[in-house]
Parts: C-alpha cells; sequence; structure tokens
C-alpha cells in the first residue's frame, strides 16, 4: 500500500519535471524565456523536487529504523543528498532567472 502511494508521487513529479522542462525548452525556442511565464514552470520543477525529496527522506527514515545492515539506508542518506544539492541548485538557478527577467525588462524599457 505505501509502496503503490510512493510509486504515484514519483511519477507525478518525474511527469512534472518533463512537461516542466519541455515548456520551458519552448519558451527558449521562442526567445521568451526571461519572462515571467518562465518562473511558473520553474518553480514547478522545485516543488517536484521537494515532494521527492520529501518522499524519499520518508522512505529513508522507514528504511533506516527496520534495517538490519547499513547499506541500503547509506544508499538512501547519499540521494537524498543528491537530491538535495540539485533542489537547492534550482533555487539559486530560479533567483538568478528572476535577476535576468528583471534585468532584461529594465532594458526594453530604456530601448
Amino acid at each position: 500500500m505505501a509502496g503503490d502511494c510512493r510509486d504515484r508521487v514519483l511519477g507525478a513529479v518525474h511527469s512534472g519535471v518533463i512537461v516542466s522542462t519541455w515548456k520551458l525548452l519552448t519558451l527558449v525556442k521562442n526567445d521568451r524565456i526571461f519572462t515571467d511565464a518562465s518562473l511558473v514552470w520553474v518553480n514547478a520543477i522545485v516543488w517536484a523536487i521537494a515532494a521527492a525529496w520529501v518522499v524519499l527522506v520518508g522512505v529513508l527514515f522507514y528504511v533506516g529504523f527496520n534495517a538490519d545492515d547499513p547499506g541500503l539506508p547509506l544508499l538512501l542518506f547519499l540521494m537524498s543528498v543528491g537530491v538535495t544539492v540539485l533542489g537547492l541548485l534550482m533555487v539559486v538557478m530560479r533567483a538568478l532567472l528572476r535577476q535576468a527577467t528583471t534585468l532584461r525588462t529594465d532594458m526594453e524599457a530604456v530601448i
């Protein structure tokens, strides 16, 4: 039962990231990446990574408290560290995109 719920959450997260990346690539193709529309899709990716992190940490705690050997909990811990780094990287990239969007809007106002 818990595995089924976990699989559904991770499937939804995976689909959300793919759709958001596709939309961002479409905005790049149309030269509209530095607009507020792109921030919506970046936010969707950040929230999807956050949801995946929550599921992964939940699995880590469940397995960690019930495991007899340290192999799987260590692997899950390393995966959660990787997802944490990815999430923080996306937050930084979102801040950079927001700043670039503001600068482009200012430049368009000047020109």
